[in-house]
């Protein structure tokens, strides 16, 4: 009796012990299903947010490039109003909105690598510090900052090549001499005779000009939000420590004029690099008739010591002001059609220990 009591409880331990760790295998199961679920959400909200921002402000985008890359003998655009008005009456509706099916193909991916990243990154990086400082501790603004540079690094290196002829499909025009018929045909035809390097022309001042821009974008809006919803100042913020939607536009606004502001020379630079080696390049690149000139640059520093010693200083701004109009709506129509989505959606990702 005693022997079989023995098995019995043997028995039962087993069976509490199995069932136990099926139930562990079924929690863990539960939890990878709805992180990979929340993981396709928020990649889906963060490409969403970017798609509809670009296509809001499509025309100001194509303005600013066609403002950076024209060549400085044969100027054709010359200012807000009246480079819209000239595209407008030379290309006609279409021309406004020249490469921003493109555009929206390259920063779909651009923004959903990136939004995710930042939000993997940011809670990967509070988790690790508050293992070391406590576990009410907050993310500071440099922290802020670091995840939304690594974010940045990582959209735009995935998506860099889509960026590079999207450049040039941009400044394409009717009377260019020799046209890409669309982005496969770019990235073909680049390939074919420029080779796979060129399709990174212009990545190093992009990587040095997205760690102060998307870290200022993401570290700036992340640490307006999270002051608001401390001292709720004005009655900015509800009784439920909930933002209203003019509020999160108002804060990814501030966000991207200072990011855009502080980073814009490199966006010039990288531009004009992004132009090297076309052959038949636009007439808007390379001047017509006697004005015609080639673009001859040796790198990074060479883009920026012969713009700066044959246009001035104020070369390096070229395009800021379309930018600055653009940028504002378009930052602050990202983060608040990703945020509305993933809170329709419930989006949220946990990092388990």
């Amino acid at each position: 009796m005693a022997s079989e009591d023995v098995k019995t409880s043997e028995s039962a331990v087993s069976t509490i012990v199995n069932l136990a760790e099926e139930a562990k295998l079924a929690r863990e199961g539960v939890r990878a299903q709805s992180y990979a679920f929340s993981i396709c959400k928020s990649l889906f909200a963060g490409g969403v947010a970017g798609a509809v921002s670009r296509t809001a402000v499509a025309p100001l985008e194509r303005l600013k490039i066609l403002l950076q890359v024209q060549n400085p003998h044969n100027i054709k655009y010359n200012g807000t109003m009246q480079g819209l008005k000239y595209i407008w009456r030379t290309e006609g509706f279409r021309g406004m909105f020249k490469g921003n099916g493109t555009n929206c193909a390259r920063i779909v991916p651009n923004s959903a690598i990136k939004f995710f990243s930042y939000e993997h990154a940011s809670k990967r990086i509070l988790h690790l510090y508050q293992q070391q400082t406590g576990n009410d501790a907050e993310l500071t603004p440099l922290l802020r900052l670091g995840a939304g540079a690594f974010a940045g690094i990582m959209g735009m290196s995935a998506t860099y090549p889509m960026d590079m002829v999207r450049g040039r499909l941009t400044v394409q025009t009717d009377k260019s001499p020799y046209r890409y018929r669309g982005i496969l045909h770019a990235l073909s035809t680049v390939l074919r005779e420029e080779g796979p390097r060129a399709l990174y022309k212009g990545w190093v001042p992009s990587v040095i000009g997205v760690i102060p821009y998307a870290g200022l974008n993401f570290g700036v809006y992340e640490s307006l939000k999270a002051w608001l919803i401390k001292t709720k100042p004005y009655g900015l913020v509800s009784d439920d420590s909930e933002l209203s939607v003019p509020t999160k536009l108002a804060c990814g606004a501030a966000a991207g004029t200072v990011g855009q502001t502080v980073a814009y020379p490199l966006d010039v630079i990288r531009r004009r690099m992004q132009m090297l080696g076309w052959n038949n390049a636009a007439s808007v690149v390379t001047g017509d008739g006697r004005s015609k000139v080639q673009l001859e640059y040796t790198g990074m520093i060479d883009v920026f010591r012969k713009t700066v010693r044959h246009e001035g200083f104020g070369a390096l701004y070229k395009g800021l002001i379309p930018n600055s109009v653009k940028v504002v709506p378009s930052i602050a129509i990202a983060f608040v059609t990703y945020e509305t989505l993933k809170d329709i959606m419930g989006v949220e990702i946990k990092i388990s220990d």
